[in-house]
């Protein structure tokens, strides 16, 4: 069983703003001296982690990542017959296990149950907080110590697995995530271009006043991103206590993902869905590495040139040179290349999965 696998993916998105920055405007980069367009790795994480493809292949073996846990306690503590102050006591107790809850807040009666920061719960936690609400509703009593050992290393979710999870206040049940995504970047220059735009009333028959109702600007910019995924196999594995099987079945619905699906920035405006035209996969036990720096003197197109063509040549000419300095990065490899139409997607799953 190799150690790592490294997914190189090559991806041409039409005009977009797929990931925004605080000012709606695209994100973007300076990389080798030029500005590229971004997608940051978080929102790539979110994309593939929620999608319905990925929701779909793992089903009962996906987290929850929220700061509402107490919420929910309570609201089943209210609906049991628990008296306000009891709920809202043992409420404290069960969220607090999984980090530092907020202070109370005088417009908001129930904010000193909710979670500081994010925490990403496993089923197998949820269930066991289920079960125990359900328990105290049924004794009409508080919970003990000992009930209060929620939190699990073993029966761990797919996607904590993958990503990890960070507990400040328990960090003996941190998870190292067992899959690193790069952000995605344009081998090309861009320019950030503005679409002025106007809405018109429906009902104005234009006798008083032909402006329009709204006008408006958005941000976009069309661009071919690079994207590096390293998933260390092993580490998955022991994070899924141990179940080869289920860790191959994640890294197969991850690939997939990854490869067919966009982040939903502005989608209803753009459309701007694509599947990656290259994929370089590779296998292995050798130090991971990205071949970014292919795209380091940005890919200019010019007249009666292939510009997906020549950023395919160029991310293989690196791999090619990286092996010829270091020896062999990967053992094994495969390509999908949708220009030549050359591979599969089923064998890439094949490939990747096993």
């Amino acid at each position: 069983m190799s150690r790592f696998i490294q997914l190189h993916l090559l991806t041409a998105y039409p005009p977009a703003n797929l990931n925004r920055d605080d000012q709606g405007s695209p994100k973007t980069a300076k990389m080798g001296g030029y500005d590229r367009l971004r997608v940051s790795s978080q929102c790539l994480k979110r994309t593939w982690r929620t999608s319905d493809l990925f929701q779909a292949a793992m089903s009962d073996h996906l987290g929850t990542r929220t700061k509402l846990l107490g919420i929910d306690i309570y609201n089943q503590l209210i609906a049991g017959g628990i008296k306000e102050k009891d709920a809202k006591d043992w409420t404290k107790a069960i969220a607090g296990v999984f980090g530092a809850l907020k202070k109370a807040e005088k417009d908001k009666p129930l904010a000193d149950i909710e979670i500081e920061q994010l925490v990403h719960v496993s089923p197998a936690e949820q269930q066991t907080m289920k079960t125990l609400t359900e328990k105290l509703i049924a004794e009409q009593r508080a919970p003990d110590v000992d009930e209060l050992k929620l939190l699990r290393l073993n029966e761990q979710a797919v996607d904590i697995a993958l990503f990890g999870r960070m507990l400040a206040s328990s960090p003996a049940f941190n998870v190292e995530a067992a899959c690193q995504v790069a952000h995605a970047i344009s081998v090309h220059p861009v320019v950030i271009e503005d679409d002025y735009f106007t809405a018109v009333d429906d009902l104005n028959n234009g006798l008083e006043d032909m402006g329009a109702a709204h006008i408006g600007e958005t941000r976009f910019a069309a661009g071919l991103f690079y994207s590096y995924i390293c998933i260390n196999r092993e580490l998955l594995v022991t994070n899924l206590d141990g179940n080869e099987d289920l860790a191959n079945k994640a890294i197969r619905a991850l690939t997939e993902a990854a490869v067919k699906v966009a982040p939903e920035g502005k989608q209803n405006s753009f459309a701007s869905r694509a599947y990656a035209s290259y994929v370089l996969a590779e296998k292995g036990d050798q130090q991971p590495r990205s071949l970014s720096v292919a795209y380091l003197k940005p890919i200019n197109h010019r007249e009666n040139e292939d510009f997906i063509a020549d950023s395919i040549t160029s991310i293989i000419k690196q791999k090619d040179s990286f092996d010829k300095v270091y020896s062999a990065c990967a053992d094994t490899r495969y390509e999908l290349n949708a220009p030549k139409e050359q591979g599969t997607l089923v064998e890439l799953l094949d490939f990747v999965g096993q």
